[in-house]
């Protein structure tokens, strides 16, 4: 606490804007003058410890009164180090062990680069002046820095916005970074990471390049042993609202102003972070009317020190903001987050932060869009103003509710208007589709004469025109279509966020659904008639396009009423929109059509990627988007959707269909503006369950699916002899600790049937029924209660 004070008191004592601080973090070069060559030195973050055997340490010129850099290298004889990270759960370890062959980190490594902000890294330095086996080694700090300083410069530039973030944080409330990247003897180059303003503080993992472009692969991340069991860390403000001027010039450039009224906290009292696209450029900011400091730099490790993948940028106050007081900050800020895609076709590569904002906050909105009257703009909200004036067409949308994040797309588009029930639902179109969407004409058989005889017919291949293709075509059907689910969803969940719900098109094979704007892939505007099988697949595209385009409109509640706020979440929102989406299917076809839904993604989490691993095998679905692999494309949303909407319909079979309903409808008015975690689901759902049931709390039930990986193979033998049935259940593909309870039906007449239930073993498991005569039948999980091969 001392050190934190004293720290404290320096940081105050010297008074720098944001840019200064940060040209100081990236001028710190090694100081010679603080080497050490250090025996037994521990480093403690948290679930993470740094063994600094013996080596050689060199600290980085001070910036606000100490070091926030220092490199550690074993180039001495016995010179050793090792870290030690140990993941918490199993889930951790599980997809830790799928990168390191290891379910805990324990490496020994060569070399290191330090980046802190934390007190007891800053202190690090004292701590080794004061240790009587560290020796000072001018020399070879000459040597070192002469080697390390690029380097070191190199990688600062990654971190220089979260280090100014906690230099600038005062009150050393939020204070907490601690970036090591290391030379490992076995795993090469990778970086661990403890962030005390992250939501999941401790993670690890590499850069590595695919395709020709480097991104970010994550290892592990999770929640610090001191934040767990506590609320994940507040946004530094809270946003209540937007107020936002866009327009958008003849080169699709975006200029916006965007004024956020916010309510300061102890953690935005000096310094407020936000984040926006990496397209967009901040260029001035103000707060309440009077003109404050803005900083912004990009990092490549962007996705190691936040969470949401955008870009940080910080907003100096002109003076303190008292906590918990209300102030409005003005930013004005441009770029490109338009795009032609070709055939008359736009993009927005930004839909939900083209505009500044942090941790998806609930807000409200008013948006006024400026853009050329040549072209459409659609946005969620009522319309309150429109006009046009010198070519350029002004829309102002005003949203009735909260929402978390306000889309726009831009086009020339094809509108249909439709209502039902007080829902207004307007459906734009494309004039075109993408050229990859034009199905390729089969080539026939013409003749011409050739040039020498008139006699000879010479036949040659042509391909005829296209047939005309016009996505309008589909407008009305989809209309139809969403307006029948929304009030289907409507009955069950109760109102929607937004009584007017624009649906339009995005390039892609992907939809996303956000509060009063569901955008649709060009794709499900194609005649279903030319949506057949994928290539190497059995999957029926054109009902999983009819999937989709549901989907897409059941996040109006899933994600938009109801929402998590971390990954490790985002399964429960997209497995209850799929879910909702084969239960409105359900209600059209029967139950046909949930088995179809079922069978399809049982394939596809059985199908194997390159290495000869299942898609299922990547990992537990609460590992979300961390499960995306370049050589394994579809992996993780074969787990996100598919293993996630078999976990929603197996807990429909444990609660039965008057619970399930009873508990959805719960989920929608407790959680309803709030985030769920994947605990407060399985305490919800244990709650709705039949008196009596197994597994009374679902921790088995969650352990099993949810947090782990496993699809057994299941046989099912048996025999009638008199008046008994002997049977054996026999499970195989799992590991021998992998239990679950299956049900069997025995039939002794079509009125007739019992269902016993069966815990699996890693050996046969033998059973006996009484039964009234020899033409008794078993059948194996008739309802589907069981995710299988």
């Amino acid at each position: 606490m001392c050190v934190l004070l004293a720290l404290a008191a320096a940081a105050s004592a010297q008074t720098h804007t944001a840019r200064e601080l940060a040209q100081q973090v990236l001028s710190a070069s090694l100081d010679p003058a603080e080497c050490y060559h250090v025996r037994e030195i521990q480093i403690h973050q948290e679930d993470v410890t740094f063994y600094l055997t013996e080596g050689y340490i060199i600290f980085g010129t001070p910036v606000n009164g100490a070091p926030v850099t220092a490199v550690f290298s074993t180039e001495v004889e016995g010179g050793d180090a090792e870290v030690v990270l140990l993941p918490p759960d199993r889930a951790e370890r599980q997809t830790l062990a799928a990168f390191t062959n290891s379910p805990n980190l324990d490496e020994h490594f060569t070399r290191a680069v330090f980046f802190f902000t934390d007190a007891g890294a800053r202190s690090l330095a004292d701590r080794i002046r004061k240790d009587p086996t560290a020796e000072k080694e001018q020399t070879m700090g000459r040597i070192m820095a002469d080697k390390w300083n690029l380097t070191v410069a190199n990688l600062t530039s990654n971190f220089e916005t979260r280090i100014v973030l906690d230099l600038m944080t005062k009150s050393g409330a939020g204070a907490g970074f601690f970036d090591a990247t290391l030379r490992g003897r076995t795993l090469g180059d990778f970086d661990i990471v403890h962030d005390a303003r992250a939501s999941e503080q401790i993670g690890a993992g590499k850069v590595s390049v695919h395709d020709g472009f480097p991104q970010w692969e994550t290892w592990t991340r999770f929640v610090s042993a001191s934040h767990r069991n506590l609320p994940p860390p507040a946004p530094e403000e809270e946003i209540l609202s937007y107020n936002i001027d866009a327009s958008m010039d003849s080169s699709l450039t975006m200029h916006c102003i965007t004024r956020i009224r916010i309510r300061a906290t102890v953690d935005s009292r000096d310094i407020l972070p936000l984040e926006i696209d990496s397209a967009m450029r901040v260029t001035s900011a103000k707060i309440d009317g009077i003109p404050a400091e803005v900083y912004q730099h990009n990092s490549l490790r962007g996705g190691l020190v936040q969470n949401s993948g955008n870009e940080l940028f910080l907003v100096v106050p002109p003076h303190p903001l008292e906590s918990g007081s209300v102030h409005e900050v003005e930013i004005v800020h441009e770029g490109k987050v338009v795009q032609y895609a070709g055939n008359e076709i736009y993009t927005v590569r930004a839909r939900g932060t083209w505009y500044p904002g942090r941790a998806f906050q609930f807000a409200t909105y008013d948006a006024t869009f400026h853009y050329p009257d040549t072209m459409d703009l659609v946005s969620a909200g009522d319309i309150r103003e429109e006009r046009t004036s010198n070519g350029v067409r002004t829309t102002r949308r005003v949203p009735e509710g909260k929402l978390r994040l306000l889309g726009f797309n831009l086009g020339r588009y094809t509108r249909r208007e439709t209502q039902k029930n007080g829902i207004t639902l307007r459906v734009s179109a494309n004039p075109d589709f993408e050229a990859y969407l034009r199905p390729a004409q089969p080539q026939i058989l013409v003749t011409d004469p050739t040039p020498t005889s008139r006699a000879i017919q010479v036949p040659r291949l042509v391909t005829p025109p296209a047939p005309p293709a016009e996505p309008a075509d589909r407008v009305e059907a989809i209309s139809t279509e969403l307006l029948s689910a929304l009030d289907f969803f409507r009955s069950r969940f109760g109102e929607p966020p937004l009584k007017h719900i624009e649906v339009t098109p995005v390039t892609g094979r992907f939809g996303q659904g956000f509060a009063g704007m569901i955008y649709l892939p060009t794709s499900v505007y194609l005649d279903p008639a030319a949506l057949t099988i994928r290539p190497g697949s059995q999957i029926d595209e054109a009902f999983m396009s009819q999937v989709l385009r549901i989907h897409e409109a059941a996040h109006q509640w899933w994600g938009n009423i109801v929402t998590a706020d971390s990954y490790h979440h985002e399964w429960l929102m997209e497995s209850l929109a799929n879910y909702s989406a084969v239960m409105f299917l359900e209600s059209k076809a029967g139950p046909k059509a949930i088995e179809k839904v079922l069978d399809i993604y049982r394939a596809e989490l059985v199908r194997k990627g390159p290495d000869g691993v299942t898609a299922e095998s990547r990992g537990p679905v609460v590992e979300g988007r961390r499960l995306d692999d370049p050589s394994f494309p579809g992996a993780a949303n074969a787990v996100l959707y598919g293993k996630g909407t078999w976990i929603i319909h197996m807990l429909r079979r444990r609660l039965g269909d008057p619970n399930f309903l009873r508990m959805l409808a719960e989920l929608r008015r407790r959680y309803e503006w709030k985030t769920i975690t994947t605990d407060d689901f399985r305490q919800l759902c244990a709650g709705f369950l039949p008196p009596g049931s197994p597994d009374p709390k679902l921790t088995e039930f969650f352990d099993l699916w949810v947090y782990d990986t496993g699809m057994p193979s299941l046989k099912l033998s048996y025999s009638v002899t008199g008046r008994k049935l002997t049977g054996t259940l026999t499970q195989t593909g799992v590991p021998d600790d992998f239990t679950v309870t299956v049900p069997v039906e025995i039939r002794t007449s079509p009125s007739n049937r019992i269902v016993r239930q069966i815990r699996t073993s890693s050996g046969p498991v033998k059973f006996t029924v009484d039964v009234s005569g020899p033409g008794a039948k078993a059948v194996l999980d008739p309802a589907w209660s069981v995710l299988r091969r």
